[in-house]
Parts: structure tokens; C-alpha cells; sequence
């Protein structure tokens, strides 16, 4: 579980790391580009790249996710029709008692890795206990789990530390793909942190049973992958994807528009806005993505942060123009940090400006001049530029008596900073792992010993880790629903966490590759991909 794990941001372990990895280069013919392609050709995608591992059980990034799925399989998917049906992937079925602690699954007999080795109930095994005892970024997916037993080679039986209705949803996250156990620690991997050595290894080289393997891998420039010509299932429509490093949306829609890459992932409304090219489409689609406003009570400079003055900033923000200012309107407002769309966050109020009553809260709390530091990575995620949306939050905030500083700062310095001596405001963006809402309650949520009721140093709230506990403990999706749906309200009432606008996603491409779709586990699922 997130709670109680010292689990880094995903934009603190992907990209502050994505610097420090060494390139691991391999050969290979570069991708061909124009506009007549064939479907020999390979699939080049652009995208600013958050990679700060390829090693499957150390990996944790946007761009992690679409690599680890074409490459480390799952034993279950997720139908990208819906973005909520769970389907068979390494498993052919799966079952649970009735208290949610046990969960077994039968992998399919056919399923083997690249070099023609078959997936094992051992390989599954060996994975998920390495997940968990790295303590990495994603193993919280993995530390709810008590025991793996193995009664044959075709089954798996996960027994949990406690009731568990989301784990169903944690084993369709990438993060939790199969390596081949045999090759993993012939390289030196292991269970535990202080003994594995397999890292270094994984930047050059795959072992999974996904329709790709790794081809090479230059830090910083590009991830080559090549089809699993082995793959025990239907083959990937492309002999090859390169995902080539590209920092800015406007390059990424002049590659595309030239004919250079197939698809750019990061089109901002302005850049996508208008566009009609030749031979390109271009479709909006809703995301779970957000970008939010963290307050931090308890750290150095954050002690004004009282729950009437947090109260006041969320009414003090204008969120129309928000959405307006950072994405042209191309998104919604986000009640909770709950996102739009999951389960439990049906009829929450949405959040709403109110000058006059954020002015009451602020002289009930005694305060008539506060200044606050607000220290931010300079970013620009899912077409957001994070200094364009604290620039307005600063602008709000003035208009009910709050001078807010804004101290944009790189990322790495931002990420020692949050980690140490916290920062009083700050912007971070969240992108789900899995289906399932409790990753939020995990995450965001002021349970004791939570990765952000450890950086805002707020006092703890026990009730909503019992809440949560009961949430995995329901029997049916009602239930749960309306657990879920008091836990939003009880993150929305911390005044914590307070999302600032969730951005639609364009998914951008050429006109002859089809299969284009937002995945809410796996970014983009690449096997789904072909041209035509």
C-alpha cells in the first residue's frame, strides 16, 4: 500500500533520475520517417521522457508505463474500450474469496518469455516479491502482499496482509509485469534493496514476455524497441518503436506534421488547436491526469496553513480561469484528488470561487496579512506550464489578502528541498497507476505515516485510514462507491491537496496508424498500435 511507504512522486523519481541514469547504448537501423511508410517501418514516437529506470521492478514514470507494457507482460490487461474492464493478459482467469485476502490466478499454458522460455508461477512470484522488497517508487502495489504460494507452475495464490478489493486492480499495473526470474538474477537482481545489482543490467537488456524487447537505450535521446519475434501471442504490428526524446509540444507537432514521427504524445490545446495538417489527425479525449496545489501546515513557513486559511485558498482560486489561462478550457475542474471519473466521486460539489466567504474564513482565523513562499518545479506537463498556473493562483490569492512568492526552481532542487525541510506551497501533477481510487487515498490522503502527511508534516487522521480499510474490506461496488465518495470529501475537507485543473489529452498521429487510445494503467498500450 502507498500508506506508511516512502513512495517518491512520480515526477521526483522519473525525471530528477532520468539525468543521473548512464546512456546504455546498443545498435540498430534508425526508424524511417515521411509520409509514405509501410508497415515494415518503424513506429517513432515523440515525447519529453520521464524514464528514471527500465528496470521492471525500479521503474515509475509516464514513459515507464508504456515501456513496461510492451515489454514485461501482466497477468491481466486492461480493455482500452473502456478503460475499466480488467482482461485476460498472462492469466487466463482469476478468482478471490470472499474477504478479499486471497487471490488466485492460472497463467496461460501458452505464455513464455523472448527466449522461448515458459512463464512460470515462480517467475511471478519472484517478480512481485522483488517489487516489494526493493521499496521503490511502485512497490507499494506489492506490500500489501503477505505470501505468494506456487502449488504448480501454472498457478499463482497471493494471500494479503488484510482485506484487498483493489488488488485486482494493482496486478493490471504495469509495475507489476513479469520478469524472467532465471536471466533477472543471473544479473543480479534479488529481493532485497541492499543486494540487488541487476539495475545497470535492465538499461541494456529486457527479459520479459511482451510482444517488445529492449533494443538499446540512450539517456536522454531515445528508447529503441524491437518486435518479440517469439511473442506468444499475436505479433506487434511494428518491427520497431523508437520514443525520441522531444522536450517541447511545438517540435513535436512540426515532427509530426512533417511526416518525422508517427505520433507526439504532449500536444498542448494552443499547439494542437488549429491543426490540419495534411495526413494527421487529431482527437480530444478526457483524461484522469491533474495537476494540483499542495499546502504544506506543518514545515517551516507553512505554520499559518490552519484548516480555515487552507479553506479560504481553495475558495479564493478562480477555476474557470485556470482552465482557461493553462489549457484554453480543454479540460474540467477536479473536486477531490479523487480524479473525475472513478469510482466515488459522483456528485461532489465542484469546486467554486468565493471571495467574499475565503475573506470571512481569513479574518475568523485572525489573519490580515499573510505572505506565503511557494516553491515550484518549472514544468510543463499534460499542456499545463506550471509557471502560467501559479502565476494565476498568485493572482486569486491576492484578490482575499495573500501575497504569495513564487520561486520557480529546477526539478532536482524542488525534489531536495520537498524531501527535507518541505516546502509551505508548491505544484506537483498526478497520472494513476491503476484503476482503483485508493492509490489517491494512499497517496494524498493525511493517513499516518502517508507520502504526503510526511512532506506537509499535517497532523495525522486515522479515520480515513480506517475508512480506507473498509473500503477494501466491501463486498460490493455501492459499498465501496460511497467509502470512496466520504474519503474524497474528507481529502477535500484537509485542504491539503487542491487539484487545479484536469487537462484533456490529445492523442496526436498520423492518419495511418490506427488503434490511437489513452489507457488508464499503461499510457499507452503499444501492441494496440498498427498502421494501415
Amino acid at each position: 500500500m502507498r500508506a506508511g511507504r516512502a513512495r517518491s512522486v512520480r515526477i521526483l523519481s522519473g525525471i530528477v533520475a532520468a539525468g543521473l541514469l548512464a546512456a546504455a547504448c546498443g545498435g540498430g537501423k534508425s526508424g524511417s520517417s515521411g509520409n509514405n511508410v509501410s508497415a515494415q517501418q518503424a513506429l517513432i514516437i515523440a515525447r519529453s521522457m520521464d524514464i528514471n529506470s527500465l528496470d521492471p521492478q525500479r521503474a515509475y514514470c509516464d514513459t515507464c508505463q508504456i515501456y513496461l507494457t510492451a515489454v514485461y507482460e501482466t497477468l491481466l490487461g486492461l480493455d482500452p474500450k473502456d478503460n475499466k474492464t480488467l482482461v485476460p493478459r498472462l492469466a487466463t482467469k482469476w478468482s478471490s474469496n470472499s474477504a478479499q485476502t486471497e487471490f488466485t490466478f492460472t497463467l496461460n499454458p501458452k505464455a513464455k518469455f523472448a527466449d522461448g522460455k515458459p512463464v512460470t508461477s515462480a517467475d511471478v512470484k519472484f517478480s512481485w516479491e522483488r517489487l516489494k522488497g526493493l521499496a521503490g517508487s511502485a512497490s507499494y502495489l506489492a506490500s500489501g502482499i503477505a505470501s505468494i504460494a506456487t502449488p504448480d507452475a501454472r498457478t499463482v495464490v497471493a494471500t494479503m496482509t488484510q482485506p484487498n478489493s483493489a488488488f485486482l486492480a494493482q496486478v493490471n499495473a504495469s509495475y507489476m509485469g513479469v520478469v524472467e526470474q532465471s536471466v533477472a538474477e543471473a544479473k543480479g537482481a534479488t529481493t532485497a534493496a541492499a543486494t540487488d545489482k541487476a539495475e545497470k543490467w535492465f538499461l541494456a537488456n529486457s527479459a520479459g514476455s511482451g510482444p517488445f524487447t529492449l533494443a538499446s537505450y540512450k539517456s536522454g535521446q531515445e528508447v529503441r524497441l524491437k518486435r518479440n519475434a517469439a511473442y506468444w501471442g499475436t505479433k506487434a504490428a511494428f518491427p520497431e518503436v523508437v520514443m525520441k526524446q522531444t522536450a517541447d509540444a511545438v517540435t513535436q507537432r512540426q515532427q509530426l506534421e512533417q511526416g518525422a514521427v508517427d505520433i507526439a504524445m504532449q500536444l498542448s490545446t494552443d499547439v494542437a488547436k488549429n491543426m490540419n495538417a495534411k495526413n494527421v489527425t487529431v482527437r480530444k479525449v478526457p483524461s484522469f491526469n491533474y495537476v494540483y496545489l499542495a499546502l504544506s501546515p506543518g514545515v517551516k513557513g507553512g505554520e499559518a496553513l490552519t484548516p480555515d486559511v487552507r479553506k479560504a485558498i481553495r475558495l479564493a482560486l478562480d477555476y474557470k480561469g485556470l482552465l482557461d489561462v493553462t489549457v484554453g478550457g480543454a479540460g474540467r475542474s477536479q473536486p477531490s484528488p479523487i480524479p473525475n471519473g472513478f469510482l466515488g466521486t459522483d456528485g461532489l460539489a465542484p469546486p467554486a470561487r468565493d471571495v467574499a466567504q475565503a475573506k470571512r474564513l481569513l479574518a475568523q482565523a485572525g489573519v490580515t496579512k499573510l505572505s506565503l513562499s511557494a516553491t515550484y518545479p518549472t514544468l510543463n506537463v499534460y499542456g499545463v506550464d506550471f509557471s502560467t498556473a501559479m502565476q494565476k493562483v498568485q493572482t486569486d490569492l491576492k484578490a482575499v489578502g495573500i501575497e504569495l512568492k513564487l520561486n520557480p526552481v529546477e526539478i532536482s532542487v524542488w525534489a531536495s528541498k520537498i524531501g527535507t525541510d518541505g516546502i509551505p506551497v508548491t505544484a506537483l501533477y498526478f497520472a494513476p497507476d491503476h484503476t482503483d481510487p485508493s492509490q489517491y487515498v494512499q497517496y494524498f490522503g493525511l493517513m499516518p505515516g502517508s507520502q504526503w502527511q510526511t512532506w506537509t508534516k499535517a497532523p495525522a487522521r486515522p479515520q480515513e485510514n480506517q475508512l480506507l480499510n473498509q473500503a477494501f474490506a466491501a463486498k460490493s461496488v455501492n459499498e465501496r462507491g460511497a467509502l470512496y465518495k466520504q474519503l474524497a470529501q474528507a481529502m477535500m475537507d484537509d485542504g491539503v491537496i487542491i487539484p487545479l485543473v484536469n487537462p484533456d489529452l490529445y492523442l496526436a498521429a498520423r492518419s495511418d496508424i490506427k488503434g490511437m487510445h489513452y489507457s488508464a494503467c499503461c499510457n499507452l498500450d503499444l501492441s494496440q498500435l498498427s498502421r494501415g
